[in-house]
């Protein structure tokens, strides 16, 4: 089936989480708002302060004074993947465009995106070409990451590629309409589908010289949520090894039992039975932490609490909301 090219000028959102981005939002905003007004005359930027407690907000105040920057304050820090669900709720945009606040995402690539939605794309996606800039454990994480995730997902999910990524409103609307409350984005991209294309790029420094709000925490929190998301391969492994121990122990078994019979070995006593009972009580409580981490899952998601509460909205777009 051939696509067709679309034609016009959009309009267009661009999703900005925030966290503690105060030295950065200045600089980025101003350029954000040149090129959104080079590409076209309707556009916005969406500030999302996801709880900062620097001077996030004090930073995007000035730009409110005229249309083209919404501020959205939430009540506190509830994750980045909250934010960016926020800012997908309230962008107005034909397109929508979502970028990181502390400047490590190139604005030169944004004609290069809109130019592959003209070409029939449903979604731009840039691929980072390299991750030098982190530590070797990170990159060690990210890699088994992927690795596990796609090895137990129906879905395959691009490795490297991130949030930074443009989005036809068609998409933006089948995001919206999943209801999980553990949100793995990156994820969530690749199962709704769509014509993706792809474009590489090379992470700029951050703005300020500093490093990223992520903790080691934060970022072990949602390779969990994306893996117990999206595979049950944890579940299926530990399934695979009791069935393997089982059959062992059956095997040692029977090894004791006909080595005393024949040979008249005496049967191992206290050592073997420590020994056994230390390690297949590790076994067990792995297990079952592994199984507490879906049903964890499940009890967030029956609870059925939002993903954000705000505290604040402030400023215009300049797009036209749409009609009632």
């Amino acid at each position: 089936m051939n696509i067709a090219p679309r034609t016009g000028t959009p309009s267009i959102s661009a999703v900005v989480p925030a966290y503690n981005e105060a030295a950065n939002l200045p600089a980025l905003l101003q350029a954000l708002c040149q090129t959104l007004a080079e590409l076209g005359p309707r556009g916005e930027v969406i500030v999302v302060d996801d709880g900062s407690h620097d001077g996030t907000a004090a930073a995007v105040r000035p730009w409110l004074q005229q249309p083209g920057v919404r501020y959205l304050g939430l009540s506190r820090n509830f994750g980045k993947e909250a934010a960016l669900s926020a800012g997908l709720e309230h962008a107005q945009g034909e397109v929508v465009v979502m970028i990181d606040a502390d400047g490590q995402h190139p604005l030169s690539l944004l004609p290069q995106m809109l130019a592959g939605w003209r070409d029939g794309a449903d979604a731009v996606c840039a691929v980072r070409d390299t991750r030098t800039d982190e530590s070797p454990t990170k990159r060690l994480g990210t890699a088994l990451f992927y690795f596990i995730v796609n090895l137990g997902s129906p879905v395959r999910i691009p490795v490297d590629a991130g949030d930074f990524r443009l989005m036809d409103r068609r998409v933006v609307a089948a995001l919206l309409s999943l209801p999980e409350r553990n949100r793995f984005l990156k994820g969530l991209y690749a199962w709704v589908g769509f014509r993706t294309e792809f474009i590489r790029y090379t992470p700029a420094p951050r703005a300020d010289g500093g490093h990223s709000r992520f903790s080691l925490a934060r970022l072990l929190g949602l390779a969990i949520t994306g893996v117990t998301a999206f595979s049950i391969l944890p579940l299926r492994f530990w399934g695979g090894l009791g069935g393997v121990i089982a059959l062992g122990a059956m095997a040692y078994g029977a090894d004791i039992v006909i080595d005393h019979f024949i040979h008249g070995s005496p049967v191992p006593g206290w050592p073997t039975v420590v020994v056994s009972l230390m390690f297949f009580s590790g076994v067990q409580l792995l297990s079952i932490g592994i199984l507490g981490e879906y049903v964890g899952r499940i009890f967030t998601e029956v609870k059925r609490r939002p993903i954000y509460v705000m505290r604040e909205s402030a400023g215009q777009g300049r797009i036209d909301p749409p009609a009632a």
